[in-house]
């Protein structure tokens, strides 16, 4: 079942869908690296797998948190 029909179906809110795509589209103007967040709008907006999300979040190289905001 797809996250639109899921949200149509519930008679409770539903937080954090709207979210998702807003910070995700800000993210991707702002060049701003949220793995995240762009995993879970392809989840709730594109029908990826959960399965597929979390094998490319644990399949991510380590590395620190800040690295990429870091002066070198």
């Amino acid at each position: 079942e797809n996250a639109e029909k899921f949200i149509a179906a519930s008679r409770m809110v539903v937080e954090g869908y709207m979210t998702t795509k807003t910070v995700y589209l800000l993210s991707q103007k702002m060049g701003v690296v949220m793995p995240i967040t762009a995993e879970i709008y392809k989840v709730l907006y594109e029908g990826q797998k959960i399965e597929d999300a979390l094998e490319s979040l644990m399949g991510r190289n380590k590395k620190h948190e800040m690295e990429d905001l870091m002066i070198k």
